[in-house]
């Protein structure tokens, strides 16, 4: 399995697809379709656009966003030049990123050093789709911030075609995309609770500009002369319809705001009531998992989030962790009466320092000892009794 938590996750990933069988997109409507529902756009990923499947099960947040954004690019690539070659790809990809990081100011310098095109891609992936380092704030921004990734994607395309990128092509298309949203989220005839998170969560995820609530009062203000092609016409369109969901209606003033902005864009009327129908469906279906629209509860949405997440990495590692812990005779005297009796609070520190130390010593748990990291730690001590063998008890009694 594709393990984008570890180095290699790039060319593991092209070893296995077979690229031969998968169709490549018609042309940019293809494209966005196909795009569109793999959840990409909205940056709550429910499957992937490959010739063979991808689980999306047992994996972390981020690890689907970085298959998501390394097949929606590779996608992009396959629109425009009609081929497979998988490493023309990567080198025209890195060599994007390259022109998109201003001189002087490259926070990806060092990680560019690199001795493949691979590996310097995967850390480019892993940079572009990195949230919040706060643990809870990252489960509730996740979602928009990765939806922006989608203009990383609209420059790629720039940049295959004309062989660069216009210039502050991504600082325009990202300041109409929050414009859009955020005159979309005045115009609603009811706020509901989620509006005001919106708003902050799109305030947190700009990566090209400074986050503006700017006056623009009405649609007709706006100007988007600059969206010259369809998937960025259909993109805001998108973004601007997920803005306004609330409870499954569109009141009359929010149907005007869609077609009055399909209207300001030459897009038909269809495309625009298909986008309507189309965030409907995709909401209703998986509202349960898109973090913002589970604000009224955070803690328990928080909780919930994290308590998968730390499950997957436990099973990942559980014979390092078993082995580790076996090691300490204290501690699992301490695992195994916490199944039968709560410990004191000096038992409770001496479990936590030991799994700390143990934690250092496996990479992949080292997000434990993250800002934030204690808030996982009960999460962690509450699953390791149930990964150790039956006889775990009865051996230490004896």
């Amino acid at each position: 399995m594709i393990n984008p938590s570890v180095p290699g996750w790039i060319d593991k990933f092209f070893a296995e697809q077979n690229r031969s069988s998968h169709s490549f997109p018609k042309d940019e409507e293809d494209f966005y379709i196909r795009t569109r529902n793999t959840g990409f756009i909205f940056g709550h990923i429910v499957s992937f656009d490959a010739s063979i499947p991808i689980e999306t099960e047992d994996r972390l947040p981020q690890e689907i966003s970085k298959i998501g954004m390394l097949n929606t690019l590779f996608q992009m690539y396959r629109l425009v030049r009609q081929n497979n070659n998988n490493t023309a790809f990567v080198e025209e990809t890195v060599a994007f990123y390259n022109t998109m990081i201003p001189k002087g100011f490259n926070p990806l310098k060092k990680v560019l050093e690199s001795s493949s095109y691979s590996s310097k891609l995967e850390k480019i992936v892993h940079e572009r789709v990195q949230t919040n380092e706060d643990i809870f704030s990252k489960n509730f921004s996740h979602v928009i911030t990765n939806a922006l990734l989608f203009i990383d994607v609209l420059a790629f395309k720039q940049y295959l075609e004309k062989g660069n990128v216009p210039e502050k092509y991504s600082t325009i298309i990202e300041d109409i995309v929050i414009s859009i949203v955020s005159l979309s989220l005045k115009s609603k005839t009811g706020i509901s609770p989620h509006d005001d998170l919106l708003a902050k969560l799109f305030e947190s995820s700009v990566r090209y500009n400074k986050y503006n609530n700017n006056n623009i009062n009405t649609i007709e203000d706006l100007d988007l002369s600059y969206l010259s092609n369809k998937l960025e016409k259909y993109y805001v369109i998108d973004l601007a319809g997920i803005s306004l969901w609330s409870d499954a209606k569109v009141e009359n003033e929010e149907r005007y705001f869609m077609f009055k902005l399909g209207e300001i864009l030459h897009t038909d009327d269809n495309k625009v009531l298909e986008s309507i129908h189309f965030i409907n469906n995709f909401i209703i279906t998986y509202k349960a998992e898109i973090p913002y629209f589970n604000f009224s509860n955070p803690v328990k949405h928080f909780y919930d989030q994290t308590t998968e997440s730390v499950a997957i990495l436990i099973n990942r590692n559980k014979s390092r962790l078993l082995k580790e812990i076996s090691e300490s005779k204290e501690l699992m005297q301490l695992l195994a009466k916490s199944t039968r009796k709560d410990l004191d609070k000096d038992e409770k520190k001496k479990v936590k320092k030991q799994l700390l130390d143990i934690c250092k010593t496996i990479p992949s748990l080292t997000i434990f000892l993250l800002p934030g990291g204690g808030l996982l730690l009960p999460i962690l001590i509450k699953f390791i009794p149930t990964l150790l063998p039956s006889s775990f008890n009865e051996n230490i009694d004896d």
